[in-house]
């Protein structure tokens, strides 16, 4: 594992993130190692089932997109399940994927920023074309997630496991981002279990 650098980051704060993402990838690598052993389940739509697991379930997932979002049912059930499915895909916490959404878009499928960045995630064309090619609606959220992941995912290895590192870089340097995504990672996760 790489040393963090420790010029670029807050000392107590860098060494929290650190913390809370090698907690995170060690339940998602966990749950990757079961999920790889068993027989292969349909995604847990009940909170007994993914509580097994140490993840949210699809429908407590969905519960809070309505709730705390307003999220229309079908379309947060849509982003609850691309969640889950490109979670367990890419290694990566469903309570970060959320996180983020929740900062770059606020769940709306349609949000364009000045930049040109897209949809749940806000995935940018322009500095990602081999993963948009052949795309055609990067407002679908099965779509917008897949992408969206593999790009964190990416950048998450490219950093040596740094997840303020792979936030910044996420962002593209935006001020206090990774602070903004891990209070919602927080948020999320206090209301997930709550539920």
């Amino acid at each position: 594992m790489q040393t963090q650098r420790k010029a670029d980051v807050h000392p107590v704060f860098g060494l929290k993130t650190m913390l809370a993402a090698i907690v995170f990838s060690l339940a998602t690598a966990s749950h990757a190692a079961d999920v790889q052993s068993a027989v292969a389940t349909p995604i847990a739509t009940t909170s007994e089932s993914s509580s097994e697991a140490g993840l949210p379930a699809l429908s407590d997932i969905t519960a809070l997109l309505r709730a705390q979002f307003r999220v229309a049912p079908m379309e947060s059930m849509k982003i609850a399940r691309a969640v889950l499915i490109e979670a367990d895909r890419h290694a990566i916490s469903p309570i970060l994927l959320l996180a983020v959404m929740a900062v770059e878009s606020s769940f709306d499928r349609y949000a364009v920023s000045v930049a040109g960045a897209r949809g749940l995630m806000q995935i940018l064309p322009a500095a990602h074309p081999q993963l948009i090619a052949g795309t055609t609606d990067l407002s679908d959220p099965a779509i917008n997630v897949r992408i969206g992941s593999a790009i964190l995912r990416g950048y998450i290895d490219a950093s040596g496991g740094d997840l303020d590192a792979a936030l910044l870089r996420y962002s593209g340097g935006g001020r206090g981002y990774a602070r903004r995504v891990v209070l919602r990672m927080q948020r999320f996760d206090a209301s997930l279990r709550r539920e």
